[in-house]
């Protein structure tokens, strides 16, 4: 395979994350709307317009998360596309592994982000708006975010470098 047609692609696929980031913070919105819509039974409401997602909307006290450029995976998907590429440019034989390694890791960043999300929702659940925030987002959220990122970065260098079995 031609190496440099995958490395323009993938450079392509990273441009359009960054340029598109905002629509892709739309649809992380909409997802974690989606899953605590699933989860919870005190009202969710999703602006998708405003990157946001309201929950808590029976209880006393109702909350919103802002999906900022800081707070999306996409960031964390650009390191995955980044080294893909360089892995394809040096062994573009490898494509069909690296697309997959890229794929499974690219999922993981995203579930993470909705780890994340949860983990907020939750504290500010059991410790209200103000604490709870703080601990999710601040100490915890980050923590979540950083762990996950590691793991979706070593999972794609095994996936990616793995030896065939015989």
């Amino acid at each position: 395979m031609a190496r440099f047609p995958l490395v323009i692609a993938l450079g392509a696929l990273a441009a359009a994350v960054v340029l598109a980031e905002r629509f892709y913070r739309e649809l992380e919105v909409r997802l974690a709307g989606a899953i605590l819509d699933v989860i919870t039974t005190s009202g969710v409401y999703v602006a998708p317009d405003r990157e946001s997602v309201y929950f808590g909307l029976s209880s006393t006290a109702p909350f919103g998360l802002r999906m900022t450029p800081e707070c999306s995976s996409a960031f964390l998907l650009l390191p995955l596309l980044v080294v893909t590429m360089a892995m394809l440019y040096f062994r573009p034989s490898n494509a069909k592994r690296l697309f997959f390694s890229l794929g499974i890791s690219a999922l993981v960043v995203v579930l993470v982000n909705q780890l994340r999300i949860l983990t907020i929702v939750g504290l500010v659940h059991w410790f209200g708006t103000d604490e709870g925030y703080y601990w999710g987002h601040t100490l915890l959220g980050s923590m979540v975010s950083v762990f996950g990122g590691a793991v979706s970065i070593v999972l794609f260098v095994w996936l990616a470098t793995r030896k065939k079995k015989a």
